[in-house]
């Protein structure tokens, strides 16, 4: 079961809704160190102690991610970053 599992409406098309996934990915990966990758319309990432999916359909983004033992202790900010930044690209 992830440790993280949010799902969002939005109103954006299947390509500005990508645009946006990937925009967060590139900073996220400069950022922490994530590899990711497309695999259809699921952007895949990982990284020592977190991996997940971010899945894009109309008018709904979703975001699982299964934290490491030792990152469960941030798990509530960790969710709070990806609500911010759920309403930041997709209001």
């Amino acid at each position: 079961m992830p440790s993280i599992d949010i799902a969002r409406k939005h109103g954006k098309s299947s390509a500005e809704a990508r645009k946006s996934v990937e925009k967060v990915a590139r900073q996220i990966a400069a950022k922490f160190d994530v590899e990711y990758g497309w695999k259809g319309s699921v952007l895949h990432f990982e990284r020592p102690g977190v991996h997940g999916t971010i899945a894009l359909q109309d008018g709904l983004v979703h975001v699982k991610a299964h934290l490491s033992f030792l990152l469960l202790a941030i798990q509530a900010a960790v969710e709070s970053e990806i609500h911010r930044v759920l309403d930041k690209e997709f209001g």
